[in-house]
């Protein structure tokens, strides 16, 4: 009975401490708000969060943007007032473990794969922010990254007042061959001066912002030397010359643009 009394006893501390948390980092009014980030976030997420608040990386965090099964996108405000995005990675779902490994696995810059749970999201989303890094140093169109801490990313958002920009397959272009040119060119840069190629590339994860387009989720992206980059890349080149064929654009045969993007041919 007493140690049943204890663990209740714990269990409401744990409660109020995260509540308090919860208090100081999210901008929330409602009741069942608090219930579902408490919900979602467990303990070392929301500590992750608080510290980076501490060390002035964000000053204010907003409802989320974005939720998939494997993260939760933030709209935030960094010390300055500016907007960021903080990009969540859930710990608490193995839907995606088997996934993951498929991309970390053989990619010679993380020669130790971790397999626990939380280990693996971890290093995932530390992949994201180094790819994001070596793409924004080499000139790609992608949202700047800031820092990386656990399972929390926070970079550049790219958007307005909280709004993301719009998906490519969101938009209607006036001209949709000018920003095919400028894609293809991204994807090249990518792959020459950054040397990665992006894995998961299509109308889905490329936004479209004041006329420009700007690569996103580039966490699976490997570098040249992963055993399947070339797979990966020619389903990338597949999957854009389908989607602007469609807005009636008159592509690159695949087999050329691969040549152009790998040697300059």
């Amino acid at each position: 009975m007493e140690e049943d009394k204890l663990l209740k006893h714990e269990r409401k501390l744990l409660l109020r401490e995260k509540r308090y948390i919860v208090e100081q980092l999210f901008k929330v009014k409602r009741s069942e708000e608090y219930e579902a980030l408490e919900e979602v976030f467990d303990k070392p997420t929301l500590m992750t969060l608080y510290g980076m608040l501490r060390r002035d990386v964000i000053s204010e965090i907003y409802g989320a943007i974005k939720a998939g099964k494997e993260s939760k996108l933030f709209w935030a405000k960094g010390p300055r007032g500016e907007d960021l995005a903080v990009k969540i990675y859930l710990t608490i779902t193995a839907e995606f473990r088997t996934g993951m490994l498929m991309y970390i696995e053989g990619d010679p810059r993380f020669s130790r794969v971790r397999r626990d749970r939380r280990g693996l999201v971890y290093q995932w989303a530390s992949k994201e922010f180094r790819n994001l890094k070596e793409a924004y140093g080499a000139g790609v169109r992608v949202p700047k990254p800031v820092t990386v801490r656990n399972n929390v990313l926070v970079m550049e958002f790219i958007g307005r007042d909280g709004v993301p920009a719009p998906l490519l397959r969101e938009v209607e272009l006036r001209n949709p061959a000018r920003v095919y040119k400028m894609v293809v060119n991204d994807v090249r840069k990518l792959y020459r001066k950054a040397g990665l190629v992006h894995g998961d590339l299509s109308e889905y994860n490329i936004m479209y912002w004041r006329g420009l387009p700007y690569l996103i989720d580039l966490s699976q992206a490997v570098p040249l030397e992963h055993p399947m980059s070339d797979v990966f890349l020619k389903r990338d080149l597949a999957n854009l010359n389908r989607f602007f064929r469609r807005l009636g654009v008159e592509v690159i045969d695949e087999d050329r643009l691969y040549k152009w993007i790998t040697s300059g041919i």
